[in-house]
């Protein structure tokens, strides 16, 4: 019996705006992470805690390329990304 597992590429930003592209094989635990300010680094410092976008993946290098994919975008394209999925900019962890 093979165990497949799944993996998510995701993007967070905070009040601001700001934006934070990650990958991960737990979402819920990852974005419970970014919202108690539990990793040092980029988001706590920016409170980033909001989860605006994820897309799932069963392969993992699928989702790594497709994390650098996204960060390499112009922040227009990934706004646009974003709002394709979540026009109102809800917190899709709620």
């Amino acid at each position: 019996m093979s165990f497949q597992r799944n993996y998510y590429v995701y993007i967070m930003a905070n009040k601001s705006g700001t934006l934070y592209i990650g990958v991960t094989n737990n979402l819920e635990r990852r974005v419970f992470e970014h919202k108690n300010h539990l990793i040092e680094g980029f988001t706590k410092k920016y409170k980033i805690t909001k989860l605006v976008y994820f897309e799932e993946t069963n392969d993992i290098s699928a989702a790594i390329s497709r994390e650098k994919q996204i960060k390499g975008w112009l922040r227009r394209k990934k706004i646009a990304l974003v709002e394709s999925m979540n026009p109102g900019w809800k917190d899709l962890s709620e």
